[in-house]
């Protein structure tokens, strides 16, 4: 086998391992997402599958003598030189250089959003609490226990009140 297959085929197979498939599974709420993302994951696994078995192999070793037996040596020879001069070109890779900072940078922008999104979410179950906690005291609360909450709805209504504005 070239090293080059070899390379494609062992990269393939590390980037299989740090896949969290079962993490991005839990992210998925809508079934047509969940269908896209099986059929991506059936794709992936399907690739992955035919790089280690095509291109972890060596290919195997012809045995010139038997055929030079059965051929003759004249036609054998000739078929070898033709399979000696045969080269396989090396892998270069060209893409990777290319998209890489890319990458690095949608990387760095996807963690600035994962902290927006947890700063967010925090402040979100907070307020959701407080909501929580207003809903089984709002029965029996008084205005001046709901003002003391709010200041700024008690000025509100403090200005309007002075400016003899009634909401009409």
């Amino acid at each position: 086998m070239s090293g080059a297959g070899k390379k494609v085929a062992d990269v393939a197979f590390k980037a299989s391992k740090s896949i969290d498939w079962d993490g991005m599974a839990k992210m998925i709420v809508s079934d047509e997402a969940r269908k896209e993302f099986s059929s991506l994951r059936r794709a992936f696994d399907e690739v992955n599958s035919t790089l280690q078995t095509k291109f972890s192999q060596e290919p195997e070793t012809i045995d010139w003598e038997y055929y030079r037996k059965g051929l003759g040596s004249r036609i054998v020879d000739s078929y070898k030189e033709y399979y000696d001069s045969v080269e396989i070109p090396k892998f270069v890779d060209k893409t990777t250089p290319e998209y890489k900072p890319k990458f690095d940078a949608l990387l760095v922008e996807l963690k600035e959003a994962e902290q927006k999104s947890l700063k967010e979410s925090e402040r979100l179950e907070k307020e959701i609490a407080e909501v929580q906690e207003l809903k089984k005291k709002l029965s029996t609360m008084t205005a001046d226990e709901y003002f003391e909450k709010h200041p700024e709805l008690k000025q509100k209504f403090d200005d309007e009140i002075r400016n003899d504005y009634w909401g009409y």
